[in-house]
Parts: C-alpha cells; structure tokens; sequence
C-alpha cells in the first residue's frame, strides 16, 4: 500500500512521515514505545480542518502515568484533558482486516485520560506541523480496570471536574466513530507508512466528549467510564 494510497494528503503524508521519524529516533535513543493515538476524529474537527479520517499519532513509556498520579504542567501553555476509551492489541493487526479480524484482535478496552499541551492552536494549512509534533501529546493516564473484547455496549463516560459532574455521554463512540473503525485505520495508516499495529499495543481511540480545557486553578480530574471503572489524575504547575 501506498503512503498516498492510505491517504491522499500532502500534510499528512510530510507530517507523519517526520512524525515517525521522531518515534523510531527516540526507540533508538532507548525510549520504550507503548503504542499509538488518534487525534482531529469528531466530525467538526475533520471538517474544520480538510481531513478524510482521524490523524495518528505514539505514545511512549516515559509520558505514561497511571490512575491518581500526578502530572507536572510546568513549560506548557494550554493543558488539555481528553477523556477516552484505550484499545489494548492482543495480537498483531495487519491492514485492511475486516471487522471481525479487527474485534479478535484487541484484547480488552480501559477508561485513560490523554493530555495535551494544546500550543500553537492548529490551522488547517500547516496541519502537517502539528502531526510532526506528535498532535501536541504529553501523557496519558491509564486506568487499572478494564473490560475484555472490543465491544463498549452498555458504556457511559462521566467526567468530574471540581467535584462535579462536567460531561456525560451514553454512546461514547459518537464523537470518535466505532472503536472497531478507529483501530482498522490505525492498523492501515501504520501498515502505509512502514509501521504495524502490534500485539500489546495501546491505542487511545480519540476523546468521548468534547476536549477540556484545564484551568489555572484547577487540581484534579476523574473520569469513570462505566461500568468499567476510573481513571483520574493529578495536577501541578511545578
């Protein structure tokens, strides 16, 4: 498969080809990689913005966190909170699976919280700085319970900020589109661009309601993702 095969998009193509150059540098340099993330999925943001599909991005060892850590905000400018469903590969996926190859594929999904430094605001004519940037990614916070298999039947996301309700939504695929269709394109842009979607792989899925902007003041977020669990994190400007 082709890169323009993939995707017809100049940015995309010069962007994610310095993006992954960046990725297999910091590998060789003695990071440990921990999978991948999508990013600009909702239907505003590909409108806004000229894209066909989501954009991919990595996700590395040293910005993972684990529910109730704290994160450091020192040097960002513009922290962002996603609050997501993460798609844990249990085997490799190659491109173009159907989706029940796809569905066999991931071994289990669990409520993570992504964040951002959401600086310089992206436009639509130099989106390919912003996926050689790696979509402004920082850490992503996991959460310890998970659910076996690919399906988020029954699922509710709740996110509380300041000790109240912020966000809900009872179909947390409705920004994203179907986990099984996030995981499928990861797999084929991956597979285009000389990389693969390998088993114990994470993938991040993109944010189940709209992006949250943190504020100066605020200390801490959770997220539960029902009937799952939670996932929460800590803030810090130091």
């Amino acid at each position: 498969m082709s890169i323009a095969g993939a995707w017809d998009d100049p940015r995309i193509q010069r962007g994610l080809t310095a993006q992954l150059a960046q990725r297999r540098a910091r590998i060789a340099a003695g990071e440990k990689p921990v999978g991948w993330k999508v990013g600009f999925g909702a239907p505003a943001a590909l409108t806004k913005f000229g894209l066909v599909k989501p954009v991919t991005g990595y996700l590395m060892q040293r910005g993972l966190l684990r529910s109730g850590d704290t994160a450091s905000f020192a040097g960002w400018t513009q922290p962002v909170a996603e609050p997501e469903i993460a798609a844990r590969m249990g085997r490799d996926l190659p491109a173009d699976a159907d989706a029940g190859t796809v569905a066999a594929a991931i071994a289990s999904l669990t409520p993570a919280i992504e964040l951002a430094d959401f600086h310089p605001p992206p436009t639509a004519e130099a989106f390919d700085a912003v996926l050689a940037n790696n979509i402004f990614q920082r850490n992503v916070v996991l959460g310890e319970a998970s659910r076996s298999g690919a399906s988020t039947a029954g699922m509710t996301g709740r996110v509380l900020r300041r000790g109240s309700e912020a966000g809900r939504i009872d179909k947390p695929e409705a920004l994203t589109g179907k986990v099984l269709d996030v995981i499928g394109h990861v797999a084929n842009v991956l597979a285009a661009f000389g990389e693969k979607l390998a088993a114990g792989d994470i993938v991040i899925c993109g944010s189940i309601l709209p992006p949250i902007f943190i504020d100066a003041d605020e200390t801490d977020l959770v997220y539960e993702l029902e009937p799952i669990g939670s996932v929460s994190v800590k803030f810090t400007r130091t």
